[in-house]
Formats: C-alpha cells, sequence, structure tokens
C-alpha cells in the first residue's frame, strides 16, 4: 500500500490533477438552469398532448354499431405509442427537476446526455409513425364511408392523431436541444457551453 504525498508548504493538495475543480459563474449557472428549464417545458408540453391523445383514444367507445378504435391495428398503434411517451415523459420530467433543483445528472453526466438524445429520437420517431400510420387509416375510413355513418368516431379519432402530432413536435424540440447538450459535451466535455 502507497503511503499519501505529504502535503507541499503545508497547503491542502487541492491542486492535483485528481481534484482539479472547474470555475463556472452564477450567470453560467443561471443559463444551464434557464436551458434545463426550457427542456423541462418541452417535456412538460409533449407529456401533455401525449396523454391527452391516449385518452381520446381510450374514450373513443359509442355503441355496439359504431366502429371501436381496438378493432384497427393503427389506432392501437397510436394509443401505444401516446401511451409510452407520456410515462417516458414523466420519467425525463422527474429527472429534469433533479437536474434542476440539484445542478447534477440523475446518471452519469455522459450516460444521461446519451440517454435523453437517444430516448428523445426514438420515442419522437415511434410518435411520427404511430400518427401517420393513423393518419393513414383515418383517411381509409373516410374513403370507405364509415365516418359519414360514425362522424363522432372520426372526428375524435382526427382529434387524437393532431394531438400526436403535437406530442411530436414537442418532443422533436427536446430532442434538438438535447442534441446540442451531446454536442457541447462532445466538444468542451460538458453538457452546456458554459
Amino acid at each position: 500500500m502507497r503511503s499519501p504525498q505529504p502535503l507541499r508548504n503545508g497547503g491542502d493538495n487541492s491542486s492535483s490533477p485528481s481534484h482539479n475543480p472547474r470555475f463556472q459563474s452564477t450567470v453560467a449557472e443561471h443559463k444551464l438552469r434557464r436551458f434545463n428549464s426550457l427542456i423541462l417545458v418541452f417535456r412538460l408540453v409533449s407529456f401533455s398532448f401525449s396523454l391527452a391523445s391516449s385518452v381520446f383514444v381510450l374514450t373513443n367507445t359509442r355503441g355496439s354499431d359504431t366502429p371501436h378504435w381496438y378493432h384497427y391495428d393503427t389506432f392501437r398503434f397510436v394509443l401505444a405509442a401516446n401511451a409510452i411517451v407520456a410515462v417516458y415523459s414523466v420519467f425525463e420530467m422527474g429527472a429534469s427537476v433533479w437536474e434542476i433543483s440539484r445542478g447534477v445528472t440523475l446518471f452519469p453526466e455522459v450516460l444521461q446526455i446519451w440517454f435523453d438524445f437517444g430516448h428523445d429520437q426514438v420515442f419522437a420517431y415511434l410518435l411520427l409513425s404511430a400518427n401517420a400510420a393513423g393518419t393513414t387509416m383515418a383517411r381509409t375510413l373516410k374513403e370507405m364511408d364509415t365516418c359519414r355513418a360514425s362522424n363522432a368516431f372520426c372526428v375524435q379519432m382526427d382529434i387524437t392523431i393532431a394531438l400526436g402530432y403535437a406530442a411530436f413536435v414537442f418532443l422533436g424540440l427536446t430532442s434538438l436541444l438535447t442534441g446540442f447538450r451531446v454536442v457541447c459535451f462532445i466538444i468542451n466535455g460538458s453538457r452546456f457551453h458554459l
């Protein structure tokens, strides 16, 4: 076992390479907090839209003679995608609140940055593909005169799909911001250019 190095000139050993604190001004900390707050707001809006879309799908049942969302695979896909994004957004909002309040990431910094960016990308594309499939099915139902027989069903599915697209837009904006954090980390070694 190696003995610890003696302190030089009676001072502390804080100048060692393992304990090299990085200087951060209060302005930089304020910018980082504001940037993380913007990400949190986008995640909150994305959560709200995806949750509303899921609720609209689930409540789209009229009577036994009208079409039901669960009879169509694409509408089940729309529900699943929006529900998954809502759950993911809750987790990420918790991680964002943790980061804003404590000043550190939930996971190690490099893992948190890539986790956020990668999952934002995957779930944004999931929402886009689900809503594109839902749009195609809604259009097909309108061409087959299903919507003339049950207009309320089709209107509610159109609202569901529109809410899903709105969730995609805000998750896409979040993905741009987390992508910025990845680039800053690669260039500077920090999640935000300070």
